[in-house]
């Protein structure tokens, strides 16, 4: 993604994933505005992008953070909520592993409390090592901590699988993670 459109997503992940009311803009109960008030909200704040560029931004963002209605009227970000929203998803069978990124220095929290969801709706947990080494890099040196999924169904815990393949869940107990060497 052109460093353009990935400072345009990171502000739309600011207005629809955390912030809506500073920016003006109100979601709907599952995440949802029209896409003219999204535009108009970015405009009023310094920060003007055409249906073009928008459309841009949902296509090629390599996370697939957002996505259109099926009428292309209306726009949510896919997971990752600091603000109350309810996204719809079903629960979902997971793969017998799910992996989760994380900087090595929240480790021993992790191994004490497992995996908490902390200002967000979900964990988010990944389906493969390359993704979750990735989301770790980003908070300093990576650690990737393996998930026992098909324990955890087995005791009941739900999991949900969002639009952009993100795996959701409220909370990892540690007993379910392998960490780290």
């Amino acid at each position: 993604m052109a460093p353009d459109l990935k400072r345009t997503s990171k502000f739309l992940s600011l207005i629809m994933r955390h912030e809506p009311a500073k920016f003006g803009v109100s979601l709907d109960a599952a995440g949802w505005t029209p896409v003219e008030t999204l535009l108009a909200a970015c405009r009023l704040h310094g920060h003007a992008i055409d249906r073009t560029t928008l459309e841009r931004v949902v296509a090629e963002n390599d996370k697939k953070r957002f996505s259109f209605d099926d009428t292309g009227e209306r726009i949510r970000a896919n997971q990752g909520h600091s603000v109350d929203i309810e996204l719809g998803y079903a629960p979902a069978d997971p793969p017998a592993l799910l992996y989760h990124g994380t900087a090595m220095r929240f480790v021993e929290a992790i191994r004490a409390e497992g995996l908490k969801k902390m200002a967000r709706h979900h964990v988010h947990l990944s389906a493969n090592v390359t993704t979750a080494r990735a989301v770790g890099q980003r908070h300093g040196a990576p650690a990737v901590l393996v998930i026992d999924a098909r324990a955890m169904t087995t005791e009941g815990i739900a999991f949900f699988v969002s639009t952009n393949r993100v795996w959701l869940v409220e909370h990892v107990p540690a007993r379910f993670i392998t960490f780290p060497a």
